[in-house]
């Protein structure tokens, strides 16, 4: 039996600009973190070889504190009967000035057992009377399929034949201009396996076809709130006929998801839930509400992100809360005990919310603004 680890796209020293400072450096570092359970898992499953199907950086000259990291990972480890690998990617392609070239810090200090793919066709014998083909990018987009670099099974030849490239399949969009990988490419070299790296969900190439597998792991961490089924590796075992079975293993810390909230249950159902600590929540807020539930909605809301002394229940939180609107139409009877001089701002307050509706908004988002803002210290005074 031959059993291999696949992986791909861990995109070391990406930035997520979008997030506040330090949820952008947690997500940063969550793709070094995975490191350590990707290989402790390779261990635990005593796997022959792991194959690192490109984009393990998500820039060709990465910076020392993204790939420092992953040398530390690997020679920390005595793996003289287990090979790694390494295949440059889109992002971080097989350049003359990049991570990959000879002679740079990052192979230098890699152990003799890891392996870079730096040559248009990389072959490389296996346990288990196997062989690995591998085919690096050499750019960051190109129209040619990677897999024609392959030589195809030659007659008699009876080996375990596995494929590892990356780009796109034919079901992508753009995929003719960014290395496009034939649907057939794993029947067509005669391959038991074709593992390949991009797109940063679990996939097989086509959906419905088992053998031979075309197959794409998803990026260890996810990276973005579109991504189906991220956050995998996959575990590849092939017997001595060839039959390869595929089994996934989650090592993601983090889960991504996105909720649009039109009700105040919807936001308490949110709130009561204990399983957001390690989740990367954006949520849009969309719904108009009486005086009590907006404040009651701001709490919930504070609770959820937390604030400079607290922690959110969410770990991350990604927060629209422009659609939250304060009702007017009933502001009057929340504020029926104040004194007359303060019902009085209130009315006045309101026909300005009224009038500036559909002609000024931001105008109307200020007058309701000062609404609020009037019947939470009013509440608090009282």
């Amino acid at each position: 039996m031959l059993r291999l680890l696949h992986t791909a796209d861990w995109h070391l020293g990406r930035r997520f600009p979008s997030f506040a400072e330090e949820a952008e450096r947690k997500l940063t570092r969550a793709r070094v973190d995975v490191l350590e359970r990707i290989f402790g898992l390779a261990e635990r499953r005593m796997v022959h070889a792991v194959l690192c199907a490109g984009d393990l950086f998500d820039d060709p000259v990465p910076l020392p504190e993204w790939w420092e990291p992953l040398v530390e990972q690997l020679t920390k480890r005595s793996w003289k009967e287990r090979p790694v690998f390494l295949l440059p990617g889109n992002h971080d392609p097989l350049l003359a000035d990049s991570i990959w070239a000879k002679g740079s810090k990052f192979r230098s200090a890699l152990p003799s057992w890891v392996h870079v793919v730096d040559k248009e066709l990389f072959e490389f014998e296996l346990p288990g009377h196997a062989v690995l083909h591998a085919v690096p990018c050499t750019s960051k987009a190109g129209q040619r399929d990677p897999t024609e670099l392959i030589p195809t099974r030659a007659a008699g030849d009876s080996r375990i034949r596995i494929g590892m490239v990356h780009g796109s399949t034919f079901d992508m969009r753009d995929c003719q201009t960014n290395f496009p990988i034939s649907r057939d490419a794993a029947i067509d070299r005669g391959l038991d396996y074709l593992a390949i790296g991009d797109t940063h969900g679990f996939r097989f190439v086509p959906p419905d076809r088992r053998e031979p597998p075309t197959v794409y792991p998803g990026a260890p961490e996810p990276t973005a709130f579109d991504e189906r089924d991220p956050g995998k590796v996959v575990i590849v075992s092939v017997n001595r006929r060839r039959k390869v079975s595929v089994e996934t293993e989650v090592v993601a810390a983090w889960k991504w998801e996105e909720h649009a909230v039109t009700s105040m249950a919807e936001l308490r159902q949110l709130r009561a839930r204990t399983d957001l600590e390690r989740s990367v929540v954006r949520l849009r807020i969309d719904m108009c509400v009486p005086a009590p539930e907006y404040e009651e909605a701001g709490r919930l809301l504070e609770e959820l992100g937390g604030t400079a002394a607290t922690h959110g229940r969410a770990g991350i939180l990604q927060l629209d809360r422009t659609g939250l609107v304060l009702d007017t139409a009933t502001i009057d009877a929340h504020c029926a005990d104040l004194p007359d001089v303060l019902q009085s701002v209130v009315r006045r307050l309101r026909a300005e919310a009224d009038a500036a509706e559909a002609s000024d908004p931001r105008r109307a988002q200020i007058a309701r603004r000062a609404l609020v803002h009037l019947y939470q210290v009013t509440r608090k005074a009282s």
